[in-house]
């Protein structure tokens, strides 16, 4: 097994100190001190406080797109359970701090920030590949496939949002309950039209 490089390793634990302890006002000297570690150490290999923040949600996201391939629905498995699955997943407490960190460096990049600009390139893009292949996969035509995954990624991204600014866990749920509900019997409709 191969050891992880100096630099993955110290992403590696940010992200679980960030994960339990959330941001809040953390300067890169506090995070060093509970990583073990120097600032200078961070900024070595990732240039900035902010860079590390997008590092994080990056990987972040690269690891919640894995997980998003692990709910595909299954032949046989109702499509709801499957979005059930991943709104369960997506939206659980322990994701909070990430999905906070998430929305205020998206804040940030989208208002010219130095250092977070980057965190927009593939922001959208990177996750619609992925949720149009689903879509194709339930019998959408490929243009359709990506507008709708466009729109799937909006809708759990704001209720996201919703989530981490209101707590309002009953309300946002059913929020999901009710874009399934309108969601499912179309995409079954659609597919009943094409055959």
């Amino acid at each position: 097994m191969t050891e992880k490089a100096p630099r993955a390793r110290l992403l590696e634990r940010a992200i679980e100190y960030v994960t339990q302890n959330g941001m809040g006002d953390l300067s890169l000297r506090e995070l060093a001190a509970a990583l073990g570690t120097s600032h200078r150490m961070l900024i070595h290999h990732f240039g900035s406080k902010e860079a590390l923040w997008v590092a994080i949600v990056r990987e972040v996201e690269q690891r919640q797109r894995a997980v998003l391939a692990q709910t595909l629905p299954e032949p046989g498995r109702p499509l709801e359970e499957a979005m059930r699955d991943w709104w369960k997943h997506i939206s659980d407490p322990s994701l909070w701090p990430n999905e906070r960190l998430f929305f205020e460096l998206y804040g940030q990049a989208v208002q010219g920030r130095a250092h977070t600009e980057a965190l927009l390139d593939g922001i959208v893009d990177d996750w619609l590949e992925p949720i149009a292949e689903i879509n194709v996969g339930l019998g959408m035509a490929p243009g359709a496939a990506r507008a709708h995954a466009r729109l799937g990624l909006a809708v759990t991204r704001g209720l996201l949002l919703d989530l981490v600014a209101t707590g309002d866990v009953a309300g946002v749920d059913a929020a999901m309950e009710a874009f399934i509900a309108v969601y499912v019997p179309w995409l079954e409709g659609l597919a009943a039209d094409a055959t």
